[in-house]
């Protein structure tokens, strides 16, 4: 077996005299594992970065087996990312959510965010929106994208303001008048504004995204967010504040 693809590098752990097993999300086949020989050596290690975006080939005897990895640099962009604090935070909790994929289901759309956001994250400015759109991406490829196209209660799709906690759902500012404290406000990003979000309106987004990702993935599989999530938000609220702010 033999195939060769595009991939992002999740993680890399050290697998017996000088090797390492890592973990790609790749275009076509979506997150997978190989043997990297000689990957812990220096001459490798600049390549097999958290981040850094990479050419794969993939050889096995069977299928189902780990296989062995060639890769070779594309887009090295790990050193950019660890220089900031909110992007070296915000690729560990991207590469946690990514992990909870089926591995070898391919997710070409997801591929393409992650790279996408990967190459704009040294901007502080927008790492916030950009990381609640990935959750909401996410939550959508895991089968629980949230539907925010219409009110959950008339059916209209004409202002829409607040979530549901518990449906996920859009409502309508008259529809959820009556119990808008219970409400999530539904920031302008989720549904396709183009003005660049206020710092309120993308905490908004990152506590539905958050909610909706601990109650409906984490929790039932026993889990929790690793500590990365909290240390990117914090980042990115310090690295986003005006200055003096």
């Amino acid at each position: 077996m033999e195939w060769s693809d595009e991939g992002i590098v999740l993680g890399v752990r050290r697998h017996g005299e000088g090797g390492a097993i890592v973990e790609l999300l790749t275009r076509r086949r979506g997150r997978h594992l190989g043997i990297v020989r000689g990957g812990a050596s220096r001459q490798q290690s600049s390549v097999l970065q958290p981040g850094n975006t990479v050419l794969a080939t993939w050889r096995a005897r069977l299928e189902e087996h780990l296989g062995n990895f060639l890769l070779e640099a594309s887009i090295l962009r790990a050193d950019r990312l660890m220089a900031r604090a909110h992007a070296a935070f915000g690729l560990s909790h991207m590469a946690q959510l990514l992990h909870l994929l089926p591995e070898r289901d391919p997710h070409e759309g997801l591929y393409d965010t992650t790279g996408a956001i990967l190459d704009a994250f040294e901007d502080a400015g927008t790492a916030g929106m950009l990381v609640a759109r990935f959750e909401l991406a996410v939550l959508a490829e895991l089968g629980f994208g949230l539907e925010l196209e219409a009110c959950a209660a008339t059916g209209g799709r004409n202002d829409l303001v607040y979530v549901s906690p518990k449906s996920g759902r859009a409502v309508s500012r008259e529809a959820g008048a009556p119990y808008h404290e219970r409400l999530f406000p539904l920031p302008g990003f989720f549904l396709g504004a183009v003005a660049p979000p206020e710092p309120d309106e993308v905490e908004a987004g990152l506590r539905i995204t958050g909610h909706f990702i601990a109650t409906r993935v984490l929790e039932p599989r026993g889990l929790a967010f690793s500590p990365a999530r909290a240390s990117f938000i914090a980042a990115w609220r310090r690295s986003a504040a005006p200055p003096g702010g």
